[in-house]
């Protein structure tokens, strides 16, 4: 059996990207802690045939194996700068790919940044409803991280950082009770 892996993925589509560093520090927090493989990636990342994909079967190589990738997590990590009150729009279409039944009971920690305080909900009225959709397993702490959290592109704020603690111990938790129900069937 392959090791567990850890997947993050941003919405941002320009570098560097606070929203990038912070899905990949949580990315890294959760594989150290609880000994997943990790990768991480973002708009970027996918190229060019994100924009003209209308099913998964349009992307190209580069961007089908991230797709896949996505799919096949033990966890994902996903996070996104606040646009205009929501995620990016190239986000949701990446998303738009998946069968509904795909991310199915994946265990996702939902991250977003903003300019400010005023956008605080984006995990609650966005993300969540949006893998809700898709009956992912969001983890109950979703965590929104403002510039002012952040120093030189690193995320420093004690508060958020705690925060993140809490949410790398809610990954241990679903990991332990998946590793105990195998158990238990097996």
């Amino acid at each position: 059996m392959p090791n567990p892996t850890v997947v993050g993925f941003s919405g941002n589509f320009t570098r560097p990207s606070k929203t990038r560093g912070f899905v990949d520090q949580v990315v890294r927090d959760i594989a150290r802690q609880h000994g997943l493989s990790a990768s991480t990636y973002d708009i970027e990342d996918l190229g060019p045939s994100l924009g003209a994909a209308k099913w998964a079967r349009d992307l190209d190589g580069q961007a089908r194996a991230i797709f896949d990738s996505v799919v096949n997590a033990d966890v994902m990590v996903v996070g996104s700068p606040t646009y205009k009150g929501s995620y990016t729009g190239l986000f949701k279409h990446f998303f738009d790919l998946f069968d509904p039944a795909a991310l199915r009971g994946k265990p996702m920690v939902l991250l977003a940044t903003g300019g400010n305080d005023r956008h605080a909900l984006i995990v609650e009225h966005q993300l969540r409803p949006l893998f809700g959709f898709f009956e992912a397993l969001t983890l109950p702490t979703g965590v929104y991280a403002t510039d002012k959290d952040f120093s030189d592109g690193v995320l420093r704020a004690e508060p958020i950082l705690k925060r993140v603690e809490q949410v790398v111990g809610e990954v241990g938790l679903v990991l332990a009770n998946r590793s105990a129900a195998g158990v238990a069937a097996g």
